[in-house]
């Protein structure tokens, strides 16, 4: 039989039902020998250790179709379990396009919550308690009767530290020593205090008759260990065990899945250690590592067969690995590509993290007019901090961007809000001649939709990313399908909530490294990669720093075809040049070559430490990037005509109105500021003021260049009057 060419899941991409392939033959035709090893596998434990961008999603999918579809199991028999709802979704929907349903593909937790809510009645004769959906309002409680004084951040950290404790069977007395034995450490807040909190937490939880996630692994596990009639039920019910991301798990989720297993071995676990970057929450990959002495009858097959990334990104990859020490080291997987030749990944260094920001930005937006959507590239770095001045830059240049977060899409308020108007629009027929995007944009202008992004950040940002995705969606959808109306695309985005995939829309995604995981782009920048980021400051062990490590090479393995890693020599602009590369570039750059430098903000290429840009009226160095497009400290007095100045913001708000978008989307205040000042005659100079992109300067020159003239402005148009009082705010 020929083979099939398995596509993107069908709920991945735009709704589209795929070709299934007809017999276990064509599931086997399309893997390479290791992935068809593997696949054929089905009796005792396996091992696959499956390097990134080695296809272990489809391995591990055909594995299981291969079973089902030959007659070696049954679907109702399987059960597959992951770490995350989106990555369960994609397996269910690989699962249906190769023609086997019936499958149980979860994450643990959705797993254990299952089985707890159906056999806890049965047991305990009463319903399993409500879930915690937030630790947060327990921990603030928890703190206060602790007499601990505690800020929202404080209280996430304890959160985290908490789910950590549970998930590695670590109780509140015992909470001291075993986080000095593995160097926890949780800033603000010494061992003691921590138990302390986490001893009150549990109380307050149990007093108001709740149970958290942590706790549902407990209770499904207590469930199996104390009742032999539930344990025969769900070894009966599920006979063979698929694990993914196995390198991942806790000790609480090894501990339930031995109880699914008991004595049997049909288990397959994948992983890789060298991805191992969640210790933070539990994870340890001590179990992947010593499951061969586990199961001394374990089959193991290493796939490294790179299909995702270029030869130049993987030998990056490999470089970084080959450095590597400790138990992960000696499961090192050793990537071959299998794509053709792509460009050479590059290293720059940058004199601050504004000129760093700008410079990716420009690298970015020459992606973009290259061809490469921007959808396709990701802006990577490690702490949610270093995203502000990214998002500047972006914003200023008029790029679309999307910051990913931890919570899930459609948990978000505002696309509840647009499902909801959704299908109010459907039930009154609402419904155009101009086709389903144009329809799906005027019901989503009611909840906060407009054509332009807001600029800056922050939750009105957050939400127009949200309904951006969702128009973007429903043109991928007209796209497929040009019938397509309101009710197929509810279809769709039902089919998509109930697998919790989310939608993408069109912008370059900026993520933190820990984000990215899972994530693929054909563009990815590493921004920030020097000493005290990466490795991070408080990565104190030989351990924390090889899980740093590790963290690097899960973003530089998220490339397929371009790679940038950059760092800056200094925080803000003028400050002292202190700052160097990362540990881990040392073996990845070219031979006696400490890094491209990149130019200062005007160009003119200088050492990091001269690179500072000045006030022009009181020479003092500018530190921030509203100071940079300015010319001068934003507390230095203005030398615009505040005529000039008036007719630009009344001009700016009447085009806001007009196109129904925010003042600043048309120009930022301080765009505004620069441009009555600078006064400009021509195109070359107002397109040379910051803020002022080529989209901008072609929608907006002549009425500009017009106010600049005097044209329209009330009173003598050669008045220079300086602006030093009633100064504008400038953002």
């Amino acid at each position: 039989m020929a083979p099939v060419t398995e596509a993107v899941p069908a709920t991945a991409s735009r709704g589209v039902v795929r070709r299934r392939p007809a017999s276990a033959d064509a599931v086997l035709a399309v893997l390479d020998p290791e992935q068809r090893q593997a696949a054929t596998c089905l009796d005792g434990p396996v091992c696959i250790l499956a390097g990134a961008g080695t296809g272990k999603t489809r391995t591990i999918t055909h594995r299981i179709a291969y079973a089902v579809l030959s007659g070696r199991w049954r679907p109702q028999n399987v059960l597959a379990v992951t770490f995350t709802t989106r990555a369960a979704g994609e397996m269910r929907a690989r699962l249906r396009e190769l023609g086997v349903a019936g499958v149980q593909a979860r994450t643990f937790h959705s797993a254990a919550l299952r089985q707890a809510r159906y056999f806890w009645p049965q047991v305990y004769r009463t319903e399993l308690p409500p879930v915690v959906e937030s630790k947060l309002r327990f921990v603030a409680e928890a703190a206060a009767r602790c007499r601990v004084t505690v800020d929202l951040p404080g209280r996430r950290d304890l959160a985290s530290e908490i789910e950590w404790a549970k998930v590695s069977n670590v109780r509140p007395d015992d909470y001291p020593a075993i986080a000095e034995k593995v160097g926890r450490r949780l800033a603000g807040f010494d061992p003691v205090t921590v138990a302390r909190v986490f001893a009150a937490y549990e109380e307050v939880r149990r007093e108001q008759g709740y149970v958290d996630l942590e706790d549902v692994l407990l209770c499904a596990a207590a469930l199996l260990a104390d009742s032999p009639k539930v344990a025969a039920e769900v070894r009966a019910q599920y006979r063979h065990f698929v694990v993914d991301e196995y390198q991942d798990v806790s000790p609480v989720q090894q501990t339930l899945l031995d109880l699914w297993l008991g004595e049997r071995s049909d288990i397959c676990v994948v992983g890789d250690a060298n991805q191992t970057i969640y210790s933070f929450a539990g994870a340890t990959p001590s179990y992947l590592l010593n499951f061969a002495v586990r199961h001394p009858d374990a089959t193991v097959i290493r796939l490294e067969r790179d299909y995702r990334s270029t030869p130049q990104v993987v030998r990056v990859a490999n470089q970084l690995l080959a450095e590597a020490q400790g138990p992960a080291s000696r499961y090192r997987l050793t990537l071959r590509a299998q794509r053709p030749d792509g460009p050479e990944p590059t290293f720059t260094e940058y004199p601050d993290e504004v000129a760093e920001a700008e410079g990716i930005a420009r690298s970015v937006g020459e992606l973009i007019r290259r061809g490469v959507p921007p959808r396709e590239i990701a802006v990577l770095f490690r702490t949610n901090a270093q995203s502000e001045v990214l998002e500047q830059a972006f914003a200023e240049r008029d790029i679309p961007y999307l910051v990913r977060g931890a919570e899930r899409f459609f948990d978000r308020p505002e696309v509840r809000e647009a499902l909801v108007l959704l299908r109010g629009a459907l039930r009154a027929g609402e419904r155009s001649d101009a086709g389903l995007g144009a329809d799906v944009r005027a019901v989503l202008a009611a909840a906060g939709w407009t054509p332009q992004a807001p600029q800056g950040s922050g939750a009105v940002r957050e939400r127009w990313e949200s309904l951006a995705a969702l128009v973007a969606l429903a043109d991928d959808v007209a796209r497929d399908d040009p019938t397509a109306d309101l009710e197929a695309f509810l279809s769709v985005l039902d089919e998509r909530a109930a697998t919790q995939h989310a939608p993408t829309g069109d912008g370059v995604t900026l993520a933190t490294l820990h984000a990215a995981k899972g994530l693929e782009w054909d563009a990815v920048f590493l921004a920030g990669v020097h000493e005290g980021v990466i490795p991070i400051s408080y990565a104190e062990t030989a351990e924390q720093v090889e899980e740093e490590r590790r963290l690097l090479y899960v973003g530089v393995t998220r490339a397929r075809v371009h790679l940038a890693i950059s760092w800056a020599l200094a925080r803000v602009p003028g400050s002292r040049a202190h700052r160097q590369p990362s540990r881990f570039l040392d073996s990845l750059r070219p031979r006696g070559d400490a890094g491209r430098r990149a130019p200062s903000a005007d160009g003119v290429r200088r050492k990091a430490t001269k690179t500072v840009a000045r006030c022009r009226r009181c020479d003092r160095p500018l530190h921030t990037a509203t100071e940079r497009k300015l010319g001068r400290c934003v507390d230095c007095p203005a030398s615009y005509d505040e005529r000039i100045f008036a007719a630009l913001k009344s001009w700016r708000s009447d085009q806001a109105r007009e196109q129904r978008v925010p003042d600043y989307c048309v120009f930022t205040d301080a765009t505004l500021v620069a441009i009555a000042e600078a006064r400009p005659t021509d195109r070359a100079t107002l397109a040379s003021i910051p803020g002022v992109s080529a989209a901008k300067l072609e929608r907006y020159a002549e009425p500009v260049l017009a106010i600049c003239s005097g044209e329209g402005v009330d009173g003598d148009e050669g008045s220079h009057e300086p602006a030093n009082r009633g100064q504008a705010t400038v953002r």
